[in-house]
């Protein structure tokens, strides 16, 4: 399936995540080619999009490759090195941060999110006392999705609305508010639907429990030990940090529509469901580290990785997204979409074999074709 215009985050993790329900498997270096990555990579810069950048890790071997264009005012290509915007594979991050406090007996998953917020998830049928932590992190709280609401929609994804609004700041508790003006998506437990509302109020939760930001945490617990030197926590910075390139959407368009440079804008609008900027390399680092149990104990990861049904072919974990290939390798990961970026980054159980890559436009290309050429291709 090719993957669209993105119209809000949630629409965009959505149809990445469809679109993504290949995914990685096991391969042994000695045998295992790239050709068949390359050509997808091509494939994608046909299909429009303006530049691609994939970074492929099998064992202790590396694998990278660009096509099409960093820039479409000058040409310069994209680079292996560049750093862009993930979207939601920040949730990850954030649910392995609150797996480690878990494990550290300062919360339970099973504990509400009004013991942690109280007064917080209230109003139009929104019940936090009703919806556990865990809830939240396999997305089936039934919390509505603040990227679904129709004023947010018109005032961050329109090419009007961007305009005007794209360097606001918006808090937190501004997110959930917009969500709970809504009625629940569903009633606690009885069904998966993804919502960032959930990751946000996750964020919130980490604030509560350790007297700092969770970005704090994030780069306490992961980014530094892990030395993830490419990945960041921007908050209302506006900018990519170098080296990256542009990131282009139809800002609600079709294909043919003109082409905007997105590429600066305030996060905020995403905060700890989708904030975070990284690079290839770190993301492969992050996922086979976690995997292998760099991060979290036997029994964090057990939770982490039990899923529930979501799309065909996927399930969801704690910020993890279970996809089966068609070849018959299972791969984890996240997909993420944000204005002019969408990427993936996934490895298979054991760690052995991860990919991450990153589209740096929002209205086409393949990510499944992709993924299925490195981990079922030749």
């Amino acid at each position: 399936m090719t993957a669209r215009v993105r119209t809000t985050l949630a629409a965009a993790c959505a149809v990445a995540l469809s679109a993504a329900l290949a995914a990685p498997a096991v391969a042994a270096p000695a045998v295992h080619g790239h050709d068949a990555t390359d050509r997808a990579l091509r494939a994608a810069v046909a299909d429009g999009v303006p530049g691609v950048t994939a970074t492929a890790r099998t064992d202790r071997r590396t694998w990278s490759r660009t096509a099409g264009v960093g820039d479409l005012r000058t040409g310069e290509p994209r680079s292996e090195r560049d750093r862009y915007r993930v979207g939601s594979i920040t949730k990850t991050f954030v649910a392995t941060v609150l797996l480690q406090l878990e494990a550290e007996g300062r919360l339970s998953l099973d504990d509400t999110v009004g013991r942690w917020l109280p007064a917080v998830v209230e109003g139009h049928g929104h019940d936090g006392d009703r919806i556990t932590l865990r809830r939240l992190l396999n997305h089936t709280s039934g919390v509505y999705d603040y990227t679904s609401d129709e004023g947010f929609v018109r005032d961050h994804f329109g090419r009007d609305g961007f305009a005007e609004h794209r360097y606001d700041t918006l808090t937190p508790r501004q997110l959930v508010a917009i969500a709970t003006a809504h009625e629940p998506a569903f009633a606690p437990g009885a069904r998966w639907e993804y919502s960032n509302t959930n990751y946000v109020l996750a964020g919130m939760v980490i604030e509560e429990a350790t007297g700092r930001p969770y970005a704090e945490e994030v780069r306490r617990r992961i980014v530094g030990p892990l030395k993830l030197r490419a990945t960041s926590l921007p908050g209302t910075r506006t900018g990519l940090p170098q080296p990256s390139s542009r990131a282009y959407s139809k800002l609600g368009g079709t294909a043919t529509d003109p082409t905007y440079d997105v590429t600066r804008l305030n996060p905020s609008m995403a905060g700890s469901a989708g904030e975070m900027i990284s690079d290839s390399a770190d993301l492969n680092r992050f996922y086979t580290a976690l995997f292998r149990g760099g991060l979290l104990p036997a029994e964090q990861l057990a939770e982490m990785t039990t899923t529930v049904p979501a799309l065909p072919g996927a399930s969801y974990g704690l910020g993890l997204i279970r996809r089966d290939l068609d070849c018959g390798v299972t791969v984890w990961g996240h997909a993420g979409g944000i204005h002019g970026s969408s990427s993936e980054a996934v490895t298979t159980r054991d760690g052995r074999h991860a990919l991450a890559l990153n589209f740096n436009g929002d209205w086409s290309g393949d990510s499944q074709a992709v993924i299925e050429a490195e981990f079922c291709g030749d």
